[in-house]
């Protein structure tokens, strides 16, 4: 079983009536994990194909810089 880290995502979403760009933090095994589960909550949400959601920088992050609250109880397993 392999550890779960966390990796923040950065990109943009370019549709005809939509342009912005999003930070958003995952759970996953590997960055290839990660960029798949940002793929189908983002496509999901905002209806976004793949072609129309870019991919700028996925990157690691330490336990202590974890933004999302969630994740970080998840992660440290406070309670």
């Amino acid at each position: 079983m392999s550890e779960v880290k966390v990796f923040r995502v950065t990109g943009e979403i370019r549709k005809p009536n939509l342009q912005t760009a999003f930070r958003k933090e995952v759970r996953a095994a590997k960055r290839e994990d990660a960029v798949e589960k940002i793929y189908t909550e983002i496509g999901s949400k905002h209806r976004a194909k793949r072609f129309q959601i870019k991919i700028i920088n996925v990157e690691e992050v330490p336990s202590e810089e974890i933004e999302s609250f969630i994740i970080r109880k998840l992660t440290m397993g406070e309670s």
